[in-house]
């Protein structure tokens, strides 16, 4: 992994180099600031859907005062308020919650209802085996058979005092020196809600890395990115696959396979802000002491 020192994640471990397990899939660059929405509600909200190995995403930019979701689950989600015009009523349990963002949001398993009260873009997280959202995302195609490099979904242990929604405000989240973002896991999400930046990535400062055997998702929410993905090659020189250097707008989603070596540049001139997506959780980050900010909730597995 090549981090600047300043970087907090120079302190991790190195990675072994992947694992073996066939072809590595190729990223996918899924844009929704060019394309069409995949459901349009009669109140004018819009939606897309995509997937990755062990996720459904769900990005609804919102018609104020539009029931968005309506549906059962056997598992959790998490819900991304984005920014502080992104705000829900949402009913689960025979309760219901009002929240304005940005903010992360958990919802337990079972029947749960989600009214936008904001015209903010709100963000839901899924397990993929959620099958019937899992075969309406709009790339599910890609995932007709399991990428092999990519570890299945082993959920942590269940959240202490048992399921129940749980808000985390990101104005409850105080600066901290040596911390990297403002991480959050539950038992099948991490997600880093990074604050924005301003202004382009300094070119010099990029971070090269790679991931053994899980995807990264990275959903940018405002400005312009460039995703700089290199596939490595193997013995086979008939999977090998040029460099990707694509650039994105906002909203988007890029799916980083493993184990490819890749980083992101900013390069708008205005705000910038991505937000980086695991399932499940990562144990590197979840190791290292104050990191996870809602760890008191979602322990890790023992041992």
């Amino acid at each position: 992994m090549t981090y600047a020192k300043d970087d907090p994640r120079s302190a991790l471990s190195q990675s072994s180099g992947g694992k073996p397990g066939g072809p590595v899939a190729a990223p996918e660059f899924l844009d929704f600031s060019v394309t069409l929405p995949d459901v349009t509600t009669g109140a004018g909200s819009r939606q897309w859907l995509v997937r990755g190995q062990n996720f459904v995403l769900i990005h609804t930019e919102p018609a104020p005062g539009d029931l968005i979701w309506s549906a059962d689950l056997a598992s959790e989600q998490v819900v991304l308020l984005i920014d502080e015009n992104s705000a829900l009523r949402g009913a689960s349990g025979g309760e219901t919650h009002a929240v304005t963002g940005p903010a992360l949001v958990v919802i337990p398993p079972g029947s749960s209802e989600i009214v936008s009260t904001g015209s903010g873009p709100i963000v839901q997280l899924l397990q993929s085996d959620e099958d019937e959202w899992a075969k309406r995302a709009s790339n599910a195609d890609s995932y007709a058979e399991p990428h092999p490099h990519v570890a299945p979904l082993e959920p942590w242990p269940e959240p202490v005092g048992g399921y129940r929604w749980r808000t985390y405000r990101m104005a409850d989240v105080p600066d901290q020196p040596g911390r990297f973002g403002r991480l959050f896991r539950t038992r099948a999400f991490m997600v880093n809600f990074f604050k924005p930046g301003h202004g382009p990535r300094d070119p010099h400062k990029l971070s090269p890395h790679f991931h053994d055997d899980f995807e990264q998702c990275s959903l940018v929410v405002a400005g312009t990115y460039i995703h700089h993905i290199q596939t490595p090659w193997g013995t086979d020189a008939t999977t090998w696959r040029p460099e990707d250097h694509v650039r994105v707008g906002s909203p988007s989603v890029t799916i980083i396979p493993p184990p490819t070596v890749h980083t992101s540049q900013a390069i708008g001139s205005g705000a910038n802000h991505l937000i980086d997506i695991f399932a499940g959780p990562r144990a590197d980050f979840s190791a290292q002491l104050g990191w996870v900010l809602n760890a008191d909730d979602y322990p890790a597995p023992r041992g």
